[in-house]
């Protein structure tokens, strides 16, 4: 991924076109269920400066409210942002459907960093602590979009061959790392349902207490393999502490 999709989740999007999420109801099939959930804007396509965009539109899937992603050497992904501060977080439910990995990709590695399906949540942090290299990126993100690279961006992979827990740290900077919650092909071309600790998770891939989470997304790409993927994404909801237990 380029330096572009570092900023990704950091800043608001444009006006609501489509439905607005409200607190507690998923009456969507992406909505933030949150105590500040009725300001939420609708959710919105991000295109990535210098990509060929993914195509995301929504879709039943099996009985299921979806959002299937079609990419073709592509990347792009699907945003909203919130604002949880770090004493509320509480969980992150999500749920995607994958026929196939993408048999060249290897997320630890700058030029087959794809994956058929992402999670990505952002946060805010301490700026101060960047290394001179993040700062330069966030520096050269917000030039190129317009917005920061966000302080910290947890992402949930599938990995093609890493067992589930493994971190993964983003070739180009380490204010990105993936958690992989899913692993090789035995369950592939089903539903397969998530809830996670947003704080535990975290802490194991950073070291340390999160911020604030600011943004939310899902994200297909396969433009650095040169490749085509599929995938299906169920209703993900982020909840405050006490929700969603």
């Amino acid at each position: 991924m380029a330096v572009f999709q570092l900023a990704a989740c950091a800043s608001p999007p444009p006006a609501s076109e489509g439905p607005v999420a409200e607190a507690g109801l998923a009456i969507t099939p992406w909505t933030i269920a949150s105590s500040a959930a009725t300001d939420a804007t609708a959710w919105q396509h991000y295109k990535l400066p210098g990509k060929q965009p993914s195509h995301f539109s929504y879709v039943r899937k099996d009985g299921r409210d979806a959002m299937v992603a079609h990419s073709a050497s592509s990347a792009s992904m699907v945003r909203q942002v919130v604002r949880i501060e770090p004493e509320e977080l509480g969980s992150v439910r999500f749920s995607w459907k994958v026929p196939d990995l993408i048999a060249q990709a290897d997320m630890a590695l700058r030029e087959t960093d794809d994956s058929p399906v992402r999670i990505v949540l952002a946060f805010e942090g301490d700026r101060s602590k960047f290394s001179t290299k993040n700062a330069m990126l966030s520096e050269l993100a917000r030039a190129l979009t317009g917005e920061e690279m966000p302080y910290a961006t947890l992402m949930y992979v599938w990995c093609n061959t890493r067992s589930r827990g493994s971190v993964i740290v983003n070739p180009r900077t380490d204010r990105i790392r993936k958690l992989v919650v899913e692993s090789g092909s035995d369950k592939l071309r089903q539903w397969v349902d998530y809830e996670r600790n947003i704080r535990a998770d975290y802490e194991k891939a950073f070291g340390e207490a999160p911020g604030a989470l600011v943004g939310i997304g899902i994200m297909t790409d396969s433009d650095n393999t040169r490749s085509t993927t599929q995938a299906w994404y169920g209703p993900v909801t982020v909840g405050t502490f006490g929700r969603l237990k």
